[in-house]
């Protein structure tokens, strides 16, 4: 008689998809993700973003480039997403807050 346990399905991976804002450190860039949220009084759609820090490994994403990333265990305080891959490469051009481009 054999104890076959059947593994527990995993849950679906989130992925999701942002532009790289900064090359933050070895292995580590920060991706804005922009969604619209409805202002639920007014009806208006606000602009939301968040930053998050995620793992990249072969170190191949470059500011401006649209990535996809997915969810994972944490790897530090502060960053429990990697790297899947670079959907499109951007321009390499920072924009600033106050409209002023930055060459990285």
């Amino acid at each position: 008689m054999t104890n076959s346990k059947v593994p527990a399905a995993r849950a679906k991976m989130t992925v999701r998809e942002g532009v790289v804002e900064k090359c933050s450190g070895a292995k580590s860039i920060r991706v804005v993700l922009q969604t619209l949220v409805r202002e639920p009084r007014y009806g208006k759609y606000q602009r939301r973003k968040t930053r998050l820090l995620v793992h990249d490994q072969a170190e191949q994403a470059q500011v401006g480039d649209t990535v996809e990333i997915a969810e994972c265990r944490p790897l530090s305080r502060r960053k429990s997403w990697r790297l899947t891959r670079v959907l499109k490469k951007g321009t390499g051009v920072q924009v600033l807050a106050t409209g002023n481009e930055v060459s990285p």
